[in-house]
């Protein structure tokens, strides 16, 4: 089954930069997607959304700082420059740009990888206000994507992830069918309440690995769904 992972895109000119960075990202379990120009590595952040992007400044068709500029206007993604350039001017330039982290090359890739989690948690805190989410023994570390119930940790699809991530984050308010689709699927999925009906029978029955969690996402007939705090267990109205 394939689980919910960290995408992490790679731009550089530099095949041998890109396999050494995919292999070394693949084997910390990240998604990897690379780009060799900056007008490529524009339109994937676009369409994929990675959530987070290694930038070199040195592209042929457009200088890193240009990207990030550009990217800055309707993402805030964050970005890790990757680059030869170590000159104070071109980090603080980067910076000030928008950038969120500076590197050299060469580099150690255990020095990246804890940059990498140290944005990825600066990321979850500014979009949610937490790195984990909990609801009574369910735990969601929203930096690797792993989600435990008790002790054990159980794999959950993509869509299941974000389905549940967004019970957690909003857990006692009661959202509705239209707000849920949209969020989880997008706008253009605003009336597959079928669908979202059958992704709410997976996600129980995966909380139901400890019983009574199945219950914890109430439906509301003809209005929507709430994720209850843990020690309020209803019966469950499958509407």
């Amino acid at each position: 089954m394939k689980e919910k992972k960290n995408a992490i895109l790679v731009v550089d000119d530099e095949a041998e930069i890109r396999r050494i960075l995919s292999i070394f990202l693949d084997a910390a379990d990240f998604k990897v997607a690379e780009s060799e120009n900056a007008k490529q590595g524009i339109r994937m952040m676009a369409s994929m959304k990675p959530d987070l992007v290694i930038l070199d400044l040195g592209l042929p068709d457009m200088d890193g700082k240009d990207v990030i500029k550009t990217v800055r206007e309707w993402t805030q993604v964050p970005i890790i420059i990757l680059s030869v350039r170590s000159e104070d001017d071109e980090i603080v330039a980067a910076l000030n740009l928008g950038a969120d982290d500076y590197m050299t090359k060469p580099f150690d890739t255990e020095v990246l990888l804890a940059r990498i989690y140290a944005n990825l948690r600066k990321r979850a805190v500014r979009e949610t206000g937490e790195i984990v989410a909990t609801n009574g023994p369910i735990r969601m570390d929203l930096v690797r994507h792993e989600v435990f119930i008790g002790d054990k940790k159980i794999a959950f699809t993509p869509k299941e992830y974000d389905l549940l991530h967004y019970f957690l984050i909003n857990r006692g308010r009661m959202l509705t069918h239209k707000q849920i689709l949209k969020h989880v699927w997008g706008s253009a999925h605003v009336e597959d309440t079928q669908y979202l009906r059958v992704y709410i029978a997976q996600v129980r029955d995966k909380l139901g690995k400890i019983s009574g969690l199945n219950k914890l996402i109430v439906a509301e007939s003809g209005i929507g769904y709430r994720m209850d705090i843990m020690g309020e267990l209803p019966d469950v109205d499958d509407h």
